[in-house]
């Protein structure tokens, strides 16, 4: 077994858009496993935009990740090394393992997979924190009903995917927004989505609103909050009463002045949001994940059969070497992704 390890740390925090120069590859000791420990041979490694938000120097709901320290995120891998009851060599597990070849984690708060039940890359994706956020966000506070209009951006990511097949099978019409013709043809295809609108094809707010209340004559009963920015602008002034929306992101704005936020048509002001959401009696929530996990038995209960039976789809792309971890992130936060981010770590 080689006695050292890489991973790749936080070099400079970005200003914008990250660029590769924020990032360093570094090799390590290989860590030593202490009493409760286990040491982990990372096998894939999710990258996710909340990890934009953890490279800033800015107060947020969970710690930033100071300069010169390794990019943290979930994981899953092999057990090599073991100082936990419970936990043998060869065994699967799940945690926040980092952007790094090898890790050691304490036994508590991993999670044991099987990989004979489902493909372990499914644990970062379309069965762990991206599809457990869509399933909980549309359940609890979207409150879906048959016959009612919802729209999502990001449709062919993990989360979006998630919210519009979900709310497909409960009978709701459903409205999904991408960027480029390849993932709407993908979202209304594979995901199953009624309508699929490219947002780069509309310049302004008002064009793409348009475009909306053309997919969704009836207007708009949840909006599935994972952008902002333009989105956001095109879609308030839809929403029918008694609406809901259910905010678990907003990636247009996680780079300053990047995915399009200097070219936002900056119609609806503070004042007319607020307004909005009185008079239509809106429920607005926002939500983080990492607060719900005790609902992770019941969304496996519900979800792990419809991947089974085909109901709920899955779409990945994979990028190989931990080394390409960075670009493949940058591609992330520009929607270059086509399904949900992952690395194979070799």
């Amino acid at each position: 077994m080689s006695e050292t390890m890489k991973q790749i740390v936080l070099a400079s925090r970005p200003n914008g858009v990250p660029t590769p120069a924020n990032f360093r590859l570094e090799e390590a000791p290989l860590p030593i496993p202490a009493e409760g420990e286990v040491l982990v041979r990372v096998e894939y490694m999710s990258l996710d935009p909340y990890m934009r938000g953890r490279m800033d120097d800015a107060k947020s709901y969970a710690a930033n990740i100071p300069v010169d320290s390794k990019m943290e995120g979930g994981s899953v891998g092999k057990i090599i090394a073991s100082n936990a009851d419970g936990f043998e060599i060869g065994d699967f597990v799940m945690g926040s393992f980092g952007w790094a070849t090898h890790s050691v984690a304490t036994a508590v708060g991993l999670a044991k997979i099987d990989p004979h039940a489902a493909p372990i890359t499914y644990s970062l994706g379309v069965l762990g924190m991206p599809g457990f956020t869509g399933w909980y966000g549309l359940s609890e506070l979207g409150k879906p009903k048959s016959g009612e209009t919802l729209v999502v951006a990001a449709a062919t990511g993990p989360v979006g995917s998630m919210v519009g097949q979900l709310a497909k099978s409960r009978g709701l019409h459903t409205v999904g927004i991408a960027g480029g013709p390849t993932k709407c043809k993908i979202a209304v295809e594979h995901f199953g989505f009624d309508v699929c609108l490219d947002h780069h094809a509309y310049a302004t707010a008002s064009e793409l609103r348009k475009a909306i209340k053309e997919a969704a004559p009836q207007g708009i009963d949840i909006y599935f909050e994972n952008v902002g920015g333009k989105v956001l602008e095109a879609v308030m002034p839809l929403m029918n009463q008694h609406g809901r929306i259910p905010v678990c992101g907003m990636i247009s704005w996680y780079n300053e002045g990047g995915l399009g936020a200097d070219a936002v048509e900056r119609t609806l002001t503070a004042p007319k949001i607020w307004r909005t959401i009185l008079v239509n009696f809106l429920s607005v929530n926002g939500f983080i994940i990492s607060n719900h996990w005790n609902r992770m038995g019941d969304f496996h209960k519900e979800v792990g059969p419809m991947i089974a039976n085909g109901t709920v789809k899955v779409q990945e792309d994979i990028t190989i070497g931990l080394e390409n971890a960075p670009d493949a992130f940058i591609k992330l936060l520009t929607g270059g992704n086509i399904g949900k981010a992952i690395i194979k770590v070799i």
